[in-house]
């Protein structure tokens, strides 16, 4: 980190995060923000008994389709799920009774709701111009109702917190919220010695915060601050940035009590065999976004090989020590194909212009580092996600705990789509569609310390549930909110099927095609004011008044 006046500027990102002059006191941290979350005005329920009918259920634990049940909802809760027959032989007379409110959902898919590790709530006040609302209406009609946040623009705890309580008593339109601050904006001044880490984490505690996301920090300060989480009882995960790497790899911070990880910046290091930095240009310099993600694609192949030793140590020690690991593939897509996620479907439906324009080639916004992105830059990280995706799917066969995290908001990763894309990205890894239900829900849901709650469906259990027409362990696309292309052979119509038909959280039935249509509508209010034409935005510079 470094100091640029009174800023304090993110050694990653360059965000300049507001200090106090010196000497002056520390402002009180405020839950105020321009860009209010409207209440709740949509969704059925919950009731005391809400009867789902005729429904196949993926439970989430991995095991096999099952149906057909009759699913009841008792308030926030699932109350009974009750065996009606097997398929093409229902049997009427083991029906549940009747409920206060039903739906007939022959045909459905019924699954746990879904759980993204590693999300950032952005608001109207950030670069990105996205109003809260935009996204965490777009995260549920994803299917997704838990996530974890690592990190808000810099906002404290406390505003964060609020949406949070409001999420719980479900005042708004949102998934449930863990929060995870970064270590780096809990304290208003930078935090550069073991006395000040401890305290830092101590007052994350005090303040509410579930959990700690490192990026960096001096070495000393680092292990005193994971000391202290240990102690206080905070879990930890960390994004390993390049600056730290050299004495704070993936095996050296799970040593010092780090719970989990994000990306897998840390894990290559830690499988050198004849270096012990990774090797960079002579004219490499970290702030210059093209040239870091350039460098990145080119790490994983200066690591030991696949089965070797020290790859099989590395993987041992952390299986030992239960480390689980958050890849967030999508968020690195662009990488090694700029064409395919710019020109995505749903950028021209569900893309705000003013996230368009962060996505953009700019030497300030972070991650939009296409100043001359070449396809030797795209073949690099081709090898890097083959390498990547070997250990994860290796770590994952050995019993070790991988979960689903989109990081969105950044690189053409648009919320709820990239956490569909971080699915069938563990897919193309090589985890079966259970194995990938299973990640994004169980074990997320672990992850988080809810799994006696959340993740599984079970008698008990939460009711937070996904509702799909059509089956998508057949077919993980059909869970994108633009659904997937299918020929009926009966008109000779090509048409669009699928998308999250009901998102149900804590009982709540939400119907996830008008959460969609709301987004559609902000969307396209925003293009009209811009006079922006209909059809796909456009990445270079144009000019409107011609």
């Amino acid at each position: 980190m470094a100091i640029i006046g009174s800023k304090l500027l993110h050694p990653l990102i360059g965000i300049a995060l507001l200090l106090p002059a010196p000497g002056a006191a520390a402002p009180t941290p405020s839950t105020s923000v321009a860009d209010p979350i409207p209440p709740r005005s949509m969704g059925v329920g919950p009731y005391q008994r809400i009867v789902l009918r005729n429904v196949t259920i993926v439970n989430g634990t991995g095991a096999p389709a099952q149906g057909p049940y009759d699913i009841v909802l008792s308030g926030d809760r699932i109350a009974e799920i009750r065996s009606i027959g097997v398929p093409g032989a229902i049997d009427e007379s083991s029906r549940a009774e009747p409920g206060d409110y039903e739906i007939d959902l022959t045909g459905h898919y019924v699954l746990p709701g879904f759980v993204d590790t590693h999300v950032h709530l952005h608001t109207l006040e950030d670069g990105q111009g996205v109003p809260s609302d935009y996204v965490l209406k777009l995260w549920l009609a994803s299917g997704v109702t838990s996530v974890r946040d690592v990190g808000s623009s810099g906002r404290p705890i406390e505003w964060l917190l609020d949406i949070k309580r409001r999420s719980e008593r479900n005042e708004i339109v949102a998934p449930r919220i863990h929060i995870y601050p970064m270590f780096h904006d809990i304290l208003d001044q930078p935090v550069n010695d073991p006395d000040m880490a401890r305290q830092a984490v101590r007052e994350a505690k005090r303040r509410g915060a579930d959990g700690i996301k490192f990026i960096g920090g001096e070495e000393d300060v680092l292990y005193a601050a994971l000391d202290e989480a240990e102690k206080v009882g905070l879990p930890t995960t960390m994004h390993h940035a390049q600056q730290v790497v050299a004495y704070a790899d993936v095996l050296q911070t799970s040593a010092h009590g780090l719970d989990s990880m994000e990306h897998w910046y840390g894990l290559p290091e830690a499988m050198f065999t004849d270096q012990a930095v990774q090797g960079w240009p002579t004219d490499y310099v970290n702030n210059d976004e093209q040239m870091r993600f350039g460098q990145a694609g080119r790490l994983w192949k200066q690591a030991a090989e696949p089965g070797s030793k020290p790859w099989n140590h590395v993987m041992d020690t952390l299986l030992e020590r239960e480390f689980v690991l958050s890849p967030t593939f999508t968020a690195y897509l662009t990488s090694r194909d700029f064409m395919r996620m710019s020109r995505a479907t749903w950028h021209e439906e569900y893309t705000l212009p003013s996230l368009w324009d962060w996505y953009r080639p700019s030497r300030a916004n972070h991650g939009s580092y296409w100043f001359d992105w070449t396809t030797e830059d795209e073949m690099a990280w081709k090898e890097n996600y083959r390498l990547w995706m070997r250990f994860v799917n290796d770590y994952k066969n050995r019993g070790g705990a991988v979960t689903v995290g989109s990081d969105s908001g950044f690189i053409y990763n648009l919320y709820g789509f990239g956490y569909v894309q971080e699915m069938l990205l563990l897919r193309e890894a090589g985890f079966s569609p259970l194995e990938v239900v299973h990640a994004a829900t169980q074990v997320g849901a672990e992850a988080l310390g809810r799994g006696d709650e959340l993740g599984t469906i079970r008698v008990g259990r939460k009711a937070d549930l996904i509702i799909v027409d059509g089956n998508p362990i057949a077919n993980l696309k059909l869970l994108f909110g633009t659904g997937t292309v299918k020929l009926n052979d009966d008109t000779g119509q090509v048409e669009r099927v699928g998308g999250v038909a009901y998102t149900v959280k804590d009982g709540i039935i939400y119907d996830a095609r008008a959460l969609r249509a709301e987004v559609r509508d902000q969307v396209a209010r925003q293009k009209a004011e811009r006079n922006i034409p209909a059809g796909p935005m456009k990445i270079e510079a144009v000019d409107l008044t011609r």
